[in-house]
């Protein structure tokens, strides 16, 4: 991955961050990382546990952000989730996979939440 790559991601996260934190929600992790990969943030939204990818783009449509987290990566996510779920002791946690579309462009920055975005998936 270039750095510009990991610069943009970077970015994007410290914006989805801080727009979830002014909706209420408490970052416990960020970049939680396991053998079987990594999730981008676990947060608290009240009684949740939330387990959220973020997905940058620059100067594209937000929608191409929205559809990068395919079956594959929503499958991965939730074997992620588990492990974290099992490494904490949490079983029996209310849990939710959230989405978080970060656009980019030349003057504006878009960012769209997409709550309870995909259903567990392994």
């Amino acid at each position: 991955m270039t750095e510009e790559r990991i610069a943009l991601g970077r970015l994007g996260e410290e914006l989805a961050s801080r727009r979830l934190q002014k909706l209420g929600y408490e970052i416990l992790e960020m970049n939680y990382r396991c053998p079987l990969g990594e999730i981008d943030l676990v947060a608290r939204d009240g009684d949740a546990l939330v387990f959220v990818e973020i997905k940058t783009r620059k100067n594209r449509p937000l929608g191409e952000a929205k559809e990068a987290v395919h079956k594959r990566k929503q499958g991965q996510l939730s074997r992620i989730a588990l492990a974290y779920l099992k490494s904490k002791n949490l079983w029996g946690t209310k849990a939710r996979f959230d989405v978080v579309a970060v656009g980019l462009g030349e003057d504006k920055e878009e960012i769209e939440i997409i709550r309870d975005a995909f259903e567990l998936a392994y």
